[in-house]
Protein backbone atom coordinates (compact mmCIF):
# COMPACT_ATOMS: atom_id res chain seq x y z
CA UNK A 1 0.00 0.00 0.00
CA UNK A 2 1.68 3.18 -1.25
CA UNK A 3 -0.30 5.64 0.85
CA UNK A 4 0.85 5.34 4.46
CA UNK A 5 -2.19 7.27 5.69
CA UNK A 6 -4.53 4.63 4.24
CA UNK A 7 -2.52 1.86 5.89
CA UNK A 8 -2.73 3.62 9.25
CA UNK A 9 -6.48 4.00 8.77
CA UNK A 10 -6.83 0.28 8.02
CA UNK A 11 -4.85 -0.64 11.12
CA UNK A 12 -6.98 1.67 13.28
CA UNK A 13 -10.19 0.13 11.86
CA UNK A 14 -8.77 -3.33 12.57
CA UNK A 15 -7.82 -2.42 16.16
CA UNK A 16 -11.19 -0.84 16.82
CA UNK A 17 -13.09 -3.72 15.21
CA UNK A 18 -11.59 -6.59 17.19
CA UNK A 19 -11.60 -4.54 20.41
CA UNK A 20 -15.32 -3.92 19.98
CA UNK A 21 -16.02 -7.56 19.06
CA UNK A 22 -14.16 -8.83 22.13
CA UNK A 23 -15.76 -6.16 24.30
CA UNK A 24 -19.19 -7.09 23.01
CA UNK A 25 -18.60 -10.79 23.70
CA UNK A 26 -17.57 -9.91 27.25
CA UNK A 27 -20.50 -7.58 27.87
CA UNK A 28 -23.17 -9.79 26.36
CA UNK A 29 -22.17 -12.81 28.44
CA UNK A 30 -22.10 -10.66 31.57
CA UNK A 31 -25.47 -9.08 30.86
CA UNK A 32 -27.47 -12.02 29.48
CA UNK A 33 -28.04 -15.70 29.91
CA UNK A 34 -29.58 -17.84 27.20
CA UNK A 35 -32.19 -20.53 27.58
CA UNK A 36 -30.78 -23.94 26.74
CA UNK A 37 -30.75 -26.06 24.68
CA UNK A 38 -30.23 -24.58 21.22
CA UNK A 39 -32.52 -26.23 18.66
CA UNK A 40 -31.20 -24.46 15.55
CA UNK A 41 -30.05 -27.70 13.86
CA UNK A 42 -30.87 -31.40 14.10
CA UNK A 43 -28.28 -32.33 16.73
CA UNK A 44 -27.63 -29.04 18.56
CA UNK A 45 -29.99 -29.72 21.48
CA UNK A 46 -27.83 -32.53 22.86
CA UNK A 47 -24.64 -30.46 22.42
CA UNK A 48 -25.85 -27.27 24.10
CA UNK A 49 -27.05 -28.46 27.50
CA UNK A 50 -25.48 -26.90 30.64
CA UNK A 51 -23.19 -29.91 31.05
CA UNK A 52 -22.41 -30.50 27.35
CA UNK A 53 -18.79 -29.32 27.64
CA UNK A 54 -17.94 -31.39 30.69
CA UNK A 55 -14.69 -33.24 30.10
CA UNK A 56 -13.76 -31.08 27.10
CA UNK A 57 -10.68 -29.55 28.69
CA UNK A 58 -9.89 -27.26 25.75
CA UNK A 59 -13.27 -25.55 26.01
CA UNK A 60 -13.23 -25.01 29.78
CA UNK A 61 -10.20 -22.73 30.18
CA UNK A 62 -11.57 -19.34 31.40
CA UNK A 63 -8.96 -17.24 29.57
CA UNK A 64 -10.37 -16.10 26.17
CA UNK A 65 -13.15 -18.62 26.69
CA UNK A 66 -15.64 -16.55 24.69
CA UNK A 67 -13.39 -16.84 21.63
CA UNK A 68 -13.13 -20.64 21.92
CA UNK A 69 -16.06 -22.85 20.96
CA UNK A 70 -16.93 -25.79 18.72
CA UNK A 71 -14.06 -26.40 16.25
CA UNK A 72 -11.75 -24.22 18.36
CA UNK A 73 -11.46 -27.18 20.71
CA UNK A 74 -9.49 -29.13 18.12
CA UNK A 75 -7.26 -26.28 16.98
CA UNK A 76 -6.26 -25.60 20.58
CA UNK A 77 -5.92 -29.33 21.23
CA UNK A 78 -3.63 -29.90 18.24
CA UNK A 79 -1.52 -26.88 19.17
CA UNK A 80 -1.09 -28.20 22.72
CA UNK A 81 -1.04 -31.98 22.36
CA UNK A 82 -0.69 -32.76 18.65
CA UNK A 83 -2.99 -34.78 16.42
CA UNK A 84 -2.72 -37.90 18.59
CA UNK A 85 -3.55 -36.04 21.78
CA UNK A 86 -5.16 -38.57 24.18
CA UNK A 87 -7.42 -35.81 25.50
CA UNK A 88 -9.08 -35.42 22.09
CA UNK A 89 -12.38 -37.13 21.52
CA UNK A 90 -12.79 -40.12 19.25
CA UNK A 91 -15.38 -41.40 16.81
CA UNK A 92 -15.99 -44.86 15.37
CA UNK A 93 -15.78 -45.16 11.60
CA UNK A 94 -19.10 -46.86 10.69
CA UNK A 95 -17.59 -48.44 7.56
CA UNK A 96 -14.84 -50.47 9.29
CA UNK A 97 -15.27 -49.96 13.05
CA UNK A 98 -11.89 -48.18 13.37
CA UNK A 99 -11.46 -45.63 16.16
CA UNK A 100 -10.58 -42.19 14.79
CA UNK A 101 -9.25 -39.26 16.82
CA UNK A 102 -11.37 -36.20 16.06
CA UNK A 103 -8.30 -33.95 15.78
CA UNK A 104 -7.66 -35.46 12.36
CA UNK A 105 -10.77 -33.67 11.08
CA UNK A 106 -8.82 -30.43 10.76
CA UNK A 107 -6.08 -29.11 8.51
CA UNK A 108 -2.61 -28.64 10.03
CA UNK A 109 -1.38 -25.14 9.15
CA UNK A 110 -3.43 -23.07 11.60
CA UNK A 111 -2.79 -25.18 14.74
CA UNK A 112 0.88 -25.62 13.79
CA UNK A 113 1.34 -21.86 13.48
CA UNK A 114 -0.47 -21.52 16.80
CA UNK A 115 2.04 -23.94 18.32
CA UNK A 116 4.95 -21.89 16.96
CA UNK A 117 3.44 -18.64 18.26
CA UNK A 118 2.97 -20.24 21.68
CA UNK A 119 6.74 -20.49 22.20
CA UNK A 120 7.45 -16.79 22.86
CA UNK A 121 4.14 -16.37 24.71
CA UNK A 122 5.37 -18.49 27.63
CA UNK A 123 6.73 -15.24 29.11
CA UNK A 124 3.17 -14.41 30.19
CA UNK A 125 3.10 -17.42 32.53
CA UNK A 126 -0.20 -18.78 31.25
CA UNK A 127 -1.00 -22.47 31.23
CA UNK A 128 -0.67 -24.35 27.93
CA UNK A 129 -4.35 -24.14 26.95
CA UNK A 130 -4.57 -20.42 27.70
CA UNK A 131 -1.36 -19.82 25.78
CA UNK A 132 -2.69 -21.73 22.78
CA UNK A 133 -5.92 -19.72 22.87
CA UNK A 134 -3.95 -16.48 22.92
CA UNK A 135 -1.80 -17.72 20.04
CA UNK A 136 -4.93 -18.64 18.11
CA UNK A 137 -6.50 -15.19 18.30
CA UNK A 138 -3.17 -13.54 17.44
CA UNK A 139 -2.84 -15.67 14.29
CA UNK A 140 -6.48 -15.04 13.34
CA UNK A 141 -6.23 -11.30 13.87
CA UNK A 142 -2.96 -10.86 11.99
CA UNK A 143 -4.33 -12.96 9.14
CA UNK A 144 -7.42 -10.76 9.06
CA UNK A 145 -5.30 -7.60 8.94
CA UNK A 146 -3.30 -9.04 6.04
CA UNK A 147 -6.55 -9.95 4.27
CA UNK A 148 -7.90 -6.43 4.81
CA UNK A 149 -4.83 -4.87 3.21
CA UNK A 150 -5.01 -7.20 0.22
CA UNK A 151 -8.76 -6.63 -0.22
CA UNK A 152 -8.26 -2.87 -0.09
CA UNK A 153 -5.70 -3.11 -2.89
CA UNK A 154 -7.94 -5.41 -4.94
CA UNK A 155 -10.98 -3.16 -4.52
CA UNK A 156 -9.21 0.13 -5.06
CA UNK A 157 -8.76 -0.69 -8.75
CA UNK A 158 -12.54 -0.91 -9.25
CA UNK A 159 -13.76 1.74 -6.84
CA UNK A 160 -12.30 4.83 -5.23
CA UNK A 161 -10.70 4.96 -1.78
CA UNK A 162 -14.06 5.26 -0.06
CA UNK A 163 -15.27 2.19 -1.94
CA UNK A 164 -12.19 0.23 -0.89
CA UNK A 165 -12.77 1.13 2.75
CA UNK A 166 -16.42 0.13 2.41
CA UNK A 167 -15.33 -3.30 1.16
CA UNK A 168 -13.09 -3.70 4.21
CA UNK A 169 -15.87 -2.61 6.54
CA UNK A 170 -18.38 -4.97 4.92
CA UNK A 171 -15.90 -7.84 5.36
CA UNK A 172 -15.56 -7.12 9.07
CA UNK A 173 -19.31 -6.81 9.66
CA UNK A 174 -20.42 -9.66 7.39
CA UNK A 175 -23.03 -11.78 9.23
CA UNK A 176 -20.28 -14.25 10.15
CA UNK A 177 -17.45 -11.71 10.25
CA UNK A 178 -16.85 -12.21 13.97
CA UNK A 179 -15.29 -15.61 13.13
CA UNK A 180 -12.29 -13.67 11.82
CA UNK A 181 -11.46 -12.80 15.44
CA UNK A 182 -12.08 -16.22 17.01
CA UNK A 183 -9.91 -19.34 17.25
CA UNK A 184 -11.01 -20.42 13.78
CA UNK A 185 -9.17 -20.62 10.44
CA UNK A 186 -11.07 -17.88 8.59
CA UNK A 187 -8.71 -15.05 9.55
CA UNK A 188 -5.56 -16.89 8.52
CA UNK A 189 -7.19 -18.15 5.35
CA UNK A 190 -8.29 -14.78 4.00
CA UNK A 191 -4.83 -13.42 4.75
CA UNK A 192 -3.28 -16.12 2.56
CA UNK A 193 -5.94 -16.32 -0.16
CA UNK A 194 -6.58 -12.59 -0.63
CA UNK A 195 -2.84 -11.94 -0.89
CA UNK A 196 -2.56 -14.76 -3.40
CA UNK A 197 -5.18 -13.00 -5.55
CA UNK A 198 -3.41 -9.66 -5.16
CA UNK A 199 -0.06 -11.13 -6.22
CA UNK A 200 -1.75 -12.65 -9.25
CA UNK A 201 -3.06 -9.22 -10.15
CA UNK A 202 0.54 -8.00 -9.94
CA UNK A 203 1.56 -10.92 -12.20
CA UNK A 204 3.70 -12.60 -9.54
CA UNK A 205 2.56 -16.16 -10.18
CA UNK A 206 5.32 -17.91 -8.28
CA UNK A 207 4.78 -16.03 -5.01
CA UNK A 208 1.02 -16.30 -5.42
CA UNK A 209 1.32 -20.09 -5.79
CA UNK A 210 3.48 -20.27 -2.66
CA UNK A 211 0.71 -18.60 -0.66
CA UNK A 212 -1.81 -20.92 -2.33
CA UNK A 213 0.19 -23.91 -1.09
CA UNK A 214 -0.10 -22.68 2.48
CA UNK A 215 -3.79 -21.91 1.97
CA UNK A 216 -4.30 -25.51 0.79
CA UNK A 217 -2.84 -26.68 4.11
CA UNK A 218 -5.13 -24.34 6.05
CA UNK A 219 -8.48 -25.52 4.67
CA UNK A 220 -9.91 -27.37 1.68
CA UNK A 221 -10.92 -24.16 -0.10
CA UNK A 222 -7.24 -23.40 -0.63
CA UNK A 223 -7.05 -25.92 -3.48
CA UNK A 224 -9.49 -23.75 -5.43
CA UNK A 225 -6.83 -21.04 -5.76
CA UNK A 226 -5.53 -23.14 -8.67
CA UNK A 227 -8.43 -21.62 -10.65
CA UNK A 228 -7.32 -17.96 -10.52
CA UNK A 229 -3.67 -19.03 -10.89
CA UNK A 230 -4.63 -20.97 -14.03
CA UNK A 231 -6.53 -17.97 -15.43
CA UNK A 232 -3.52 -15.74 -14.72
CA UNK A 233 -1.29 -18.19 -16.59
CA UNK A 234 -3.62 -18.26 -19.60
CA UNK A 235 -3.75 -14.47 -19.67
CA UNK A 236 -0.02 -14.39 -20.41
CA UNK A 237 -0.72 -15.48 -23.98
CA UNK A 238 -1.92 -13.38 -26.86
CA UNK A 239 -4.65 -15.71 -28.16
CA UNK A 240 -4.88 -13.87 -31.46
CA UNK A 241 -1.38 -15.10 -32.32
CA UNK A 242 0.33 -18.47 -32.52
CA UNK A 243 0.27 -19.76 -28.94
CA UNK A 244 2.96 -22.42 -29.47
CA UNK A 245 5.49 -19.82 -30.55
CA UNK A 246 4.82 -17.86 -27.37
CA UNK A 247 5.55 -20.83 -25.12
CA UNK A 248 8.95 -20.66 -23.39
CA UNK A 249 10.70 -21.84 -20.24
CA UNK A 250 9.23 -19.03 -18.15
CA UNK A 251 5.68 -19.94 -19.13
CA UNK A 252 6.49 -23.61 -18.49
CA UNK A 253 7.65 -22.70 -14.97
CA UNK A 254 4.52 -20.64 -14.43
CA UNK A 255 2.39 -23.58 -15.60
CA UNK A 256 3.89 -25.63 -12.78
CA UNK A 257 2.70 -22.90 -10.40
CA UNK A 258 -0.88 -23.61 -11.45
CA UNK A 259 -0.66 -27.13 -10.06
CA UNK A 260 1.21 -26.32 -6.85
CA UNK A 261 -1.92 -25.87 -4.65
CA UNK A 262 -3.32 -29.19 -5.85
CA UNK A 263 0.06 -30.91 -5.42
CA UNK A 264 0.35 -29.53 -1.89
CA UNK A 265 -3.13 -30.73 -1.03
CA UNK A 266 -2.51 -34.21 -2.45
CA UNK A 267 0.88 -34.47 -0.72
CA UNK A 268 -0.93 -33.93 2.58
CA UNK A 269 -4.11 -35.82 1.64
CA UNK A 270 -2.28 -39.13 1.17
CA UNK A 271 -0.40 -38.99 4.44
CA UNK A 272 -1.84 -40.70 7.51
CA UNK A 273 -3.04 -37.28 8.61
CA UNK A 274 -4.88 -36.67 5.36
CA UNK A 275 -6.37 -40.16 5.27
CA UNK A 276 -7.74 -39.60 8.76
CA UNK A 277 -9.20 -36.27 7.65
CA UNK A 278 -10.97 -37.85 4.68
CA UNK A 279 -12.48 -40.64 6.79
CA UNK A 280 -13.65 -38.22 9.46
CA UNK A 281 -15.21 -35.85 6.94
CA UNK A 282 -17.46 -38.73 5.90
CA UNK A 283 -17.93 -40.46 9.24
CA UNK A 284 -18.31 -37.39 11.47
CA UNK A 285 -19.48 -34.53 9.27
CA UNK A 286 -21.08 -36.26 6.28
CA UNK A 287 -19.05 -34.14 3.88
CA UNK A 288 -17.17 -34.94 0.70
CA UNK A 289 -16.39 -33.79 -2.82
CA UNK A 290 -19.46 -32.64 -4.80
CA UNK A 291 -21.86 -35.07 -3.14
CA UNK A 292 -24.89 -34.00 -5.16
CA UNK A 293 -27.39 -36.65 -4.01
CA UNK A 294 -26.34 -36.39 -0.37
CA UNK A 295 -26.46 -32.61 -0.52
CA UNK A 296 -29.99 -32.49 -1.94
CA UNK A 297 -31.18 -34.94 0.71
CA UNK A 298 -29.60 -32.93 3.51
CA UNK A 299 -31.00 -29.61 2.28
CA UNK A 300 -34.48 -31.13 2.03
CA UNK A 301 -34.11 -32.37 5.60
CA UNK A 302 -32.87 -28.91 6.65
CA UNK A 303 -35.89 -27.17 5.13
CA UNK A 304 -38.28 -29.67 6.73
CA UNK A 305 -36.59 -29.15 10.08
CA UNK A 306 -36.67 -25.36 9.72
CA UNK A 307 -40.41 -25.36 9.06
CA UNK A 308 -41.02 -27.11 12.38
CA UNK A 309 -38.42 -25.28 14.51
CA UNK A 310 -38.34 -21.44 14.68
CA UNK A 311 -34.66 -21.39 15.69
CA UNK A 312 -33.84 -23.60 12.74
CA UNK A 313 -35.81 -21.32 10.43
CA UNK A 314 -33.66 -18.37 11.48
CA UNK A 315 -30.42 -20.33 11.21
CA UNK A 316 -31.07 -21.85 7.79
CA UNK A 317 -32.57 -18.58 6.59
CA UNK A 318 -29.22 -16.87 7.23
CA UNK A 319 -27.42 -19.74 5.49
CA UNK A 320 -29.55 -19.39 2.35
CA UNK A 321 -29.35 -15.59 2.42
CA UNK A 322 -25.55 -15.52 2.48
CA UNK A 323 -25.37 -18.12 -0.31
CA UNK A 324 -27.66 -16.01 -2.51
CA UNK A 325 -25.65 -12.84 -1.83
CA UNK A 326 -22.44 -14.67 -2.68
CA UNK A 327 -23.83 -16.10 -5.91
CA UNK A 328 -25.07 -12.72 -7.11
CA UNK A 329 -21.70 -11.17 -6.22
CA UNK A 330 -19.73 -13.82 -8.11
CA UNK A 331 -21.85 -13.56 -11.28
CA UNK A 332 -21.83 -9.76 -11.13
CA UNK A 333 -18.03 -9.74 -11.00
CA UNK A 334 -17.56 -12.39 -13.70
CA UNK A 335 -16.94 -10.01 -16.60
CA UNK A 336 -15.00 -7.52 -14.56
CA UNK A 337 -12.52 -9.91 -12.95
CA UNK A 338 -12.90 -13.62 -13.83
CA UNK A 339 -10.08 -14.68 -11.50
CA UNK A 340 -11.84 -13.42 -8.38
CA UNK A 341 -15.34 -14.22 -9.64
CA UNK A 342 -14.65 -17.84 -10.62
CA UNK A 343 -12.71 -18.47 -7.42
CA UNK A 344 -15.61 -17.10 -5.37
CA UNK A 345 -18.09 -19.14 -7.41
CA UNK A 346 -16.01 -22.29 -6.84
CA UNK A 347 -16.10 -21.64 -3.08
CA UNK A 348 -19.89 -21.47 -3.25
CA UNK A 349 -20.31 -24.60 -5.37
CA UNK A 350 -17.87 -26.80 -3.46
CA UNK A 351 -19.31 -25.63 -0.12
CA UNK A 352 -22.98 -25.96 -0.97
CA UNK A 353 -22.52 -29.41 -2.56
CA UNK A 354 -20.22 -30.80 0.13
CA UNK A 355 -23.01 -33.00 1.50
CA UNK A 356 -24.11 -30.92 4.49
CA UNK A 357 -26.34 -27.85 4.75
CA UNK A 358 -24.45 -26.50 7.78
CA UNK A 359 -21.86 -23.71 8.13
CA UNK A 360 -22.61 -22.14 4.75
CA UNK A 361 -22.66 -18.55 6.05
CA UNK A 362 -19.18 -19.07 7.51
CA UNK A 363 -17.90 -20.63 4.30
CA UNK A 364 -19.24 -17.70 2.27
CA UNK A 365 -17.16 -15.37 4.45
CA UNK A 366 -13.97 -16.22 2.52
CA UNK A 367 -15.41 -15.43 -0.96
CA UNK A 368 -13.76 -12.12 -1.94
CA UNK A 369 -16.26 -11.11 -4.63
CA UNK A 370 -18.83 -10.50 -1.87
CA UNK A 371 -17.14 -7.39 -0.55
CA UNK A 372 -16.30 -5.74 -3.87
CA UNK A 373 -19.89 -6.28 -5.00
CA UNK A 374 -21.36 -4.98 -1.75
CA UNK A 375 -18.97 -2.00 -1.81
CA UNK A 376 -20.22 -1.23 -5.32
CA UNK A 377 -23.83 -1.26 -4.09
CA UNK A 378 -22.74 0.74 -1.06
CA UNK A 379 -22.16 3.80 -3.23
CA UNK A 380 -25.88 4.33 -2.75
CA UNK A 381 -26.41 5.77 0.71
CA UNK A 382 -29.68 3.98 1.34
CA UNK A 383 -28.18 0.56 0.59
CA UNK A 384 -25.10 1.33 2.67
CA UNK A 385 -27.10 2.26 5.77
CA UNK A 386 -29.57 -0.59 5.44
CA UNK A 387 -26.86 -3.23 4.82
CA UNK A 388 -24.75 -2.02 7.74
CA UNK A 389 -27.68 -2.16 10.16
CA UNK A 390 -28.81 -5.61 8.98
CA UNK A 391 -25.35 -7.15 8.83
CA UNK A 392 -24.20 -5.85 12.21
CA UNK A 393 -27.39 -6.99 13.94
CA UNK A 394 -27.12 -10.49 12.46
CA UNK A 395 -23.42 -10.66 13.31
CA UNK A 396 -24.15 -9.50 16.86
CA UNK A 397 -26.75 -12.23 17.28
CA UNK A 398 -24.38 -14.88 15.95
CA UNK A 399 -21.47 -13.62 18.06
CA UNK A 400 -23.73 -13.79 21.12
CA UNK A 401 -24.67 -17.39 20.37
CA UNK A 402 -21.03 -18.35 19.81
CA UNK A 403 -20.02 -16.68 23.09
CA UNK A 404 -22.52 -18.86 24.94
CA UNK A 405 -21.35 -22.03 23.12
CA UNK A 406 -24.54 -22.14 21.08
CA UNK A 407 -24.41 -23.16 17.43
CA UNK A 408 -23.52 -20.23 15.16
CA UNK A 409 -22.15 -22.08 12.14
Amino acid sequence: MKNRKNLVTLVLIWLGWFSIVYGFQTLVTARLDLVRPDTSVFWSASETMPDSNEGKIYLLEPFLNRQVAWDSEYYVGIAVGGYDDPAAGTVINPTNGATLIKNYSFFPLYPYIMHAVMLPLVIFGLNAIATASLAGVIVSLLGTLAGMIALWELTHDYLDEDGAFRAIFYLLIFPTGFFLAQVYTEGLFIGLSFWCLLLLKRQKLLWASVLAVFAAWARAHGVLLAIPIGIAWLSQFDWKKNVIKQFNWEKALNLACVFLPLAAYLAWRYTAMGEGWAMLQTALFGRGFLLLDVTVTDWIRAFQYAIEHPQGLVYFGIEVFTILVSMVAAFWFLRREPQIALYSLAIIIFSVFSGSALSMARYMLVAPANYIFLAHLGRHRAFDRVWVIASILIMGMSATLFSFDMWAG
